[in-house]
């Protein structure tokens, strides 16, 4: 009361009295305040009603979720096993786009890689020494003849050699399988980490699955074992693609070039790609590597500065060349393998091996595959023949009985095509037995008998328990839902009072008309709109600052 007194006696405050005092600035400031909320509440509106369309997908079911109900828990199990299933599928058949793994090859895709390079390469790797074979063939063949001098070539050093080269397709053979084996197991693991929400039931499926692989690579491993014994029990000398005796002696220059160039066909491109090349800068005086774009074809390998082809830095031709693989070094953290000529000559330039590298262990399994088409073979890793080795060579150079070296040239020649013969089919049966026994019994076993296995261990109800952290995700995510819907029912009663009639009651701008009519709710009037009286002169001199008179 006494501050509207003043105000209004006051003769400088006395024509704008309805615009001072407390009770004005609350009026104003409540106006403000419902402006801004009118303005906000629409997007904080939009806001909040996305986020609760995004709950909704994932809380519809949890809304009736009860824990400990049995049915509940058969049915998630049931889901649960069905993806199993159309997720190895998938990972191995190679249907479907939904999570395709665009970084590296996996399930299909690297075991199909496996059959057709990897284990190509390996048999390649695994084959003896020229040098230790003809040593071999020419100490069967003495040992055949004994005490008597030979006059025809021996058909038991044939089937010896033979025999001899055939058992050591078994190891590449069960690398093979293991690597299959390796493979499906990340498979498996993988496809179960969506059942993570229940980690008993995960631990349980991949458990039981692993063991079932693992039992089929047993099967399949002896399976393997019996198709080498097959091989070993009989000589099929009367086979379509073996040459025979008469044809080894007379075109054995002939088969030996023919077996090497298998498959080769003239200015054919084999591969593309990136490699690093790691020993010409430390020539120069650099250091690192560099990287090109390389270009394999069936006669030369060319590099570019890239992919355009357009720069060619060099062309290498393939003839007489051989591959071994390198440590990695320092300056090289990729995976390395480098390209020699075994008579010791210069590869490019003044640099007696070229150095190549990749990045990944597969790129450079892929590579090392399309060198092997390219007639481009691996350095032999045998022990054979490393002990003694000077000592045997001196006792040829002792004896060199012309006779002995065309019958060894012969069985060279007759072990070379019949070899041939056996690795092409060893080549084709050994995937097919693995996709057999293994993978597709594996598939059979995850669609048909994984449920009732898992069924069998009696503990289901134990194996449905959720973990931990998946019961404080789903409370958390209730939780925010219904705060969610709370506040979008707050937000409906603000929208209702601001834009309803209760914002025209605290809009009033009047000070002391009582029963004015009321502002309209859109905005409040302006300063100028407000009804006042005229405005006093002030004196010539001016007025001090008002005073407030204190309340007592």
């Amino acid at each position: 009361a006494a501050e509207r007194k003043f105000f209004l006696s006051h003769p400088s405050y006395r024509h704008m009295a309805d615009r001072c005092g407390t009770v004005f600035l609350q009026k104003q400031l409540n106006q403000q305040l419902t402006n801004h909320i009118r303005e906000t509440l629409p997007s904080l509106r939009d806001k909040l009603q996305r986020q609760m369309l995004g709950l909704e997908k994932e809380v519809a079911q949890y809304k009736h979720f009860q824990p400990n109900d049995p049915s509940i828990k058969t049915k998630a199990m049931l889901q649960m096993i069905q993806h199993l299933q159309q997720d190895f599928e998938r990972a191995i058949e190679g249907s479907g786009a939904d999570g395709v793994n665009t970084m590296e090859l996996s399930g299909g895709a690297k075991i199909n890689r496996l059959f057709h390079e990897r284990f190509p390469y390996e048999i390649v790797k695994m084959e003896i020494d020229e040098k230790v074979l003809r040593k071999e063939i020419a100490f069967a063949i003495r040992n055949i003849h004994g005490i008597r001098v030979g006059l025809f070539t021996p058909d038991m050093a044939f089937e010896a050699i033979v025999k001899t080269q055939i058992g050591r397709l078994r190891e590449p053979s069960l690398k093979c399988i293991d690597l299959v084996v390796q493979e499906l197991t990340n498979v498996v693991r993988a496809v179960t980490e969506k059942m993570q929400r229940y980690p008993r039931l995960r631990e349980e499926a991949e458990r039981i699955i692993t063991t079932y692989i693992r039992e089929k690579e047993q099967a399949c491993k002896e399976q393997v074992m019996l198709l080498v014994d097959f091989q070993l029990a009989y000589m099929n000398t009367n086979h379509e693609d073996f040459i025979g005796f008469a044809n080894a002696s007379s075109d054995s220059q002939n088969a030996e070039n023919t077996g090497k160039k298998l498959g080769k066909v003239t200015n054919q491109v084999i591969r593309k790609g990136y490699m690093a090349i790691n020993n010409l800068g430390v020539m120069k005086g650099i250091g690192g590597s560099r990287s090109y774009w390389f270009v394999l074809s069936s006669e030369s390998l060319s590099w570019y500065k890239d992919g355009e082809e357009k720069e060619k830095k060099f062309m290498l031709p393939l003839e007489q060349l051989k591959l071994r693989d390198l440590e990695s070094s320092f300056m090289s953290r990729g995976h390395m393998f480098a390209i020699y000529n075994p008579e010791g000559r210069n590869v490019f330039k003044d640099f007696k091996t070229l150095d190549l590298s990749c990045e990944a262990q597969d790129d450079m399994d892929s590579w090392k595959a399309s060198f092997l088409r390219a007639g481009v073979y691996p350095e032999k890793q045998t022990s054979e023949g490393t002990v003694g080795e000077g000592e045997e060579e001196g006792e040829r150079r002792e004896s060199v009985d012309p006779q002995l070296e065309r019958q060894v040239e012969t069985i060279r020649n007759l072990v070379d095509s019949y070899m041939k013969i056996v690795t092409t089919s060893c080549k084709d049966q050994v995937p097919k037995i693995i996709m057999f026994l293994m993978v597709n019994d594996a598939k059979a076993f995850i669609n048909g008998e994984l449920l009732a296995a898992l069924y069998s261990t009696g503990d289901t109800q134990n194996m449905m328990e959720e973990s931990a952290d998946e019961a404080l995700k789903r409370e958390e995510m209730l939780r925010m839902y219904h705060a969610c819907k709370e506040a979008l029912n707050i937000i409906a009663e603000v929208s209702n009072v601001t834009l309803g009639g209760g914002a025209s009651k605290m809009s009033t701008p009047s000070y002391g008309q009582s029963n004015a009519a009321p502002a309209p709710a859109r905005r409040p009037p302006p300063p100028s709109a407000s009804p006042r009286l005229p405005p006093a002169r002030p004196a010539p001199g001016g007025l001090p600052p008002p005073m407030v008179p204190q309340r007592r």
